[in-house]
């Protein structure tokens, strides 16, 4: 589960995520870490949890866009051997 409050902090900019966006992230989290052996270990499933705050924060909310970043955080993941 992302950690995760209701006001999810970027320096200077503090926005409410909604219950909804962070169960999106959630799943789209839990989904992507499969792929991972053991489901991805704690720097990994945080660097792919940023990267979905990030997203939220942005506005992107959908399990599709969420998808999309954490996909693209998990091919960086692997492209470093990790």
């Amino acid at each position: 589960m992302l950690a995760v409050t209701s006001h999810a902090c970027r320096p200077g900019v503090m926005t409410e995520l909604s219950e909804r966006t962070k169960a999106n992230m959630d799943v789209v989290l839990e989904e992507t870490c499969r792929q991972l052996p053991h489901g991805g270990d704690h720097d990994s499933r945080r660097f792919i949890a940023e990267r979905l705050i990030e997203a939220a924060q942005a506005g992107h909310s959908t399990l599709g866009e969420l998808g999309i970043i954490a996909r693209r955080a998990l091919a960086e993941i692997l492209a470093k051997g990790g």
